[in-house]
């Protein structure tokens, strides 16, 4: 089986972060005109939101099959990981980060260019795959995540 090429994946990602809204014709039409997207959380993912030039290094801790979309905007200094529906709760002591409540709109790119300096780090690939909160919070610590094998 042949590996999907880069426009295939591209487009893959930005059919499900497009379906992600309730109005995936709006965000296309954003995308076509070159603007953002908002989208709005809660009804597939919530939002997790850190500074971009303290949490940077927490995105290379996490293995790039634990690692969900994350969006990036270095003139605000933001990253924002999309994080499952039920991260809030595990999150919640973690200061680093904000989780923002469902119906917060995160405006997006799509996922193969940038558009007024925000950008994909990790872009949607088509899957769904989300960043499990607990790696992300293991990520943020002191020690960074490491695998069940390394733990042991």
């Amino acid at each position: 089986m042949a590996l999907p090429n880069f426009a295939q994946r591209y487009e893959a990602g930005d059919a499900w972060l497009a379906d992600c809204s309730v109005r995936p014709d709006l965000v296309r039409t954003a995308w076509d005109a070159e603007t953002l997207a908002p989208i709005a959380s809660g009804a597939h993912w919530l939002v997790a939101e850190a500074q971009l030039a303290t949490r940077y290094p927490v995105v290379i801790r996490i293995p790039a099959e634990k690692r969900g979309p994350v969006l990036a905007d270095p003139e605000a200094d933001k990253l924002w990981w999309l994080v499952p529906l039920d991260a809030a709760e595990e999150l919640v002591d973690v200061r680093q980060l904000v989780v923002r409540p469902p119906g917060w709109r995160l405006r997006c790119p799509p996922t193969g260019w940038h558009i007024d300096g925000r950008m994909w780090i990790t872009r949607p690939d088509g899957s769904g795959l989300l960043t499990d909160p607990a790696v992300l919070a293991a990520a943020i610590g002191p020690g960074g995540y490491r695998s069940p094998a390394e733990a042991s």
